[in-house]
């Protein structure tokens, strides 16, 4: 993957909820040169475990085959229910890098409070692995764990779509459709 090729499309996937029982995933298949050239849409259960299959519905429902890497805003949405980025990659032979933005000791203590008993989720987290640091051009810090791509393409493919601040172009967007669809009460299908 050459993370400087004109053609080179991501699909972003970002989320939004406030107080409601699902969540909505946006997901956005933007190119190198900026251009979006797709959007869709999904939803997952708040507190639920089933973001992994709902991004990759969201991907198969998009039936494109150009998508180069899809590209999460984080592995964790919808009030803790867990993506896994491995999965991902492997029912859709793409690699994923994940994003977040600020460092932290992790959520495992959280999670296990919060879901008591809840075997599953926790061993989901701990899946996860560790983020590893990224000093984008533009000076500021993301994290990022990546699935099927290396770590030092992966992140030259983040650092060539953040254009200012924390957050890669594919994902904003996303993030800013994701809150016009839960803010009109639009519901995915």
């Amino acid at each position: 993957m050459h993370a400087a090729k004109k053609g080179l499309r991501v699909l972003g996937v970002a989320e939004s909820f406030r107080g409601r029982d699902r969540s909505v995933l946006a997901g956005v298949v933007m190119r190198r040169d900026r251009v979006i050239d797709g959007v869709g849409v999904g939803e997952a259960t708040v507190g639920g475990m089933d973001a992994t299959e709902a991004v990759i519905a969201l991907y198969r429902g998009l039936r494109r085959r150009d998508v180069n890497l899809i590209m999460l805003s984080g592995c964790i949405v919808a009030w803790y229910n867990v993506i896994d980025p491995a999965e991902v990659h492997a029912a859709t032979g793409v690699p994923v890098v994940v994003a977040t933005y600020e460092d932290s000791e992790g959520l495992e203590e959280k999670i296990a409070a919060l879901f008591p008993g809840d075997d599953l989720r926790v061993a989901a987290y701990r899946r996860l692995g560790n983020r590893l640091p990224l000093r984008l051009k533009n000076g500021y810090t993301v994290y990022i764990r990546a699935v099927g791509i290396d770590q030092d393409t992966a992140g030259r493919v983040v650092d060539a779509f953040t254009l200012e601040g924390k957050v890669p172009e594919p994902l904003r967007v996303a993030r800013l459709a994701a809150r016009a669809v839960m803010r009109y009460g639009c519901r995915p299908r």
